[in-house]
């Protein structure tokens, strides 16, 4: 936007410049953490930076356009093409967030490519510039309803999550909150778009504010409840935890890691496991220490091979290697290991026995 125009508009489009641009903004910024700052490095994080900054692409244009209508036309495919990827980026960070299966996510690194192969193609062929009416009604159209397919399909993944809150005995995972929280913002904005003929084209970029500052707001309240409920469940930190509030914690554990296939990622730490069942990372290490006389490693691979014997008994013909990634190692060396230690016998042995 030019200045002149900034400085010719009244307090109100001032307003409504600065709340819609904030949002965008703060956006912008959020994409380059979790593409480059965020840890773990998993490939739910890149997802959402990616699906953040195609947001803010397509949040930037419809400002720009907005307060300047003469916005060249090849800013206008940059926000559209953009757009063509919101629906794919959110489909695939919820898939990950909630999937336990790393290879499976990895393959669907062939639909994104063939994604945005698609949109270069298109807008090489058909430019904006030469083609106006076909991107202002055909594209623009085809782009929304892509995006809608992509959503019904992410909630297709999440109707677990969806049966989950109408239960009151059910409490929802991390990665279930944040799937939710991502998948019910981007449909409020796709809605915003969807019917911004019905009342402003601003309301798409002012729902993206919105929606970002409450997620804030909402992550914020949920972290000082988690701090305060694991505060109450550290009344045993000092001496040992008492067999039946071990049993009770050991319980939970389980349940969560075989329910989510937790121990299946590789990186896998104390820390993100004590965060999904709401208690201090200490409190973990002393049950495991005092009541198992495990470290989190040992007890951690445990599944693994638990998973990895369940796999061989029921699939003579899979690789080693491949198990192994399939369970959660990091490498063949550390499954063997692994394995050697907990069974008392190699996994080929284990396979023909």
């Amino acid at each position: 936007i030019k200045l002149k125009t900034l400085i010719k508009m009244n307090f109100d489009n001032q307003l409504l410049f600065f709340f819609s641009a904030l949002g965008a903004f703060n956006s912008s910024f959020l994409s380059i953490y979790f593409f480059f700052a965020s840890k773990p490095k998993h490939f739910s994080n890149y997802y959402l930076g990616a699906l953040l900054a195609v947001l803010s692409i397509r949040i930037w244009k419809s400002i720009f356009f907005f307060f300047n209508p003469d916005l060249s036309r090849s800013y206008l495919q940059i926000g559209l093409s953009a757009c063509f990827l919101i629906g794919p980026f959110l489909y695939f960070f919820i898939k990950s967030k909630l999937s336990n299966s790393e290879r499976e996510i990895k393959n669907d690194y062939l639909q994104l490519v063939v994604l945005v192969l698609l949109i270069l193609v298109v807008g090489y062929l058909y430019p904006y510039k030469t083609y106006p009416e076909l991107w202002g009604n055909i594209f623009y159209k085809a782009i929304n309803y892509q995006w809608l397919i992509y959503i019904i399909a992410s909630a297709f993944i999440l109707k677990d999550v969806f049966k989950k809150i109408f239960k009151k005995s059910a409490t929802l995972t991390s990665n279930e909150v944040w799937s939710l929280s991502v998948f019910s913002g981007v449909f409020i904005i796709w809605t915003a778009y969807f019917f911004a003929s019905y009342t402003s084209y601003i309301m798409g970029a002012l729902s993206f504010s919105f929606v970002l500052y409450l997620s804030f707001l909402l992550f914020y309240y949920r972290r000082e409840k988690a701090i305060s409920s694991s505060e109450q469940k550290e009344k045993y930190v000092g001496h040992k935890i008492s067999e039946k509030e071990a049993d009770k914690l050991l319980s939970t554990i389980d349940t969560v890691l075989n329910k989510q296939g937790l121990f299946k990622n590789p990186d896998l730490t104390l820390p993100q496991l004590a965060e999904e069942i709401k208690v201090r990372p200490h409190l973990i290490s002393q049950l495991l220490n005092d009541n198992l006389n495990k470290n989190f490693s040992l007890f951690i691979n445990e599944y693994r091979i638990e998973e990895a014997k369940r796999i061989l008994d029921s699939n003579r013909n899979l690789k080693i290697e491949v198990i192994a990634e399939m369970c959660g190692f990091n490498s063949n060396s550390t499954f063997y290991s692994a394995f050697k230690k907990i069974t008392n016998t190699t996994p080929a042995k284990y396979s023909n026995s």
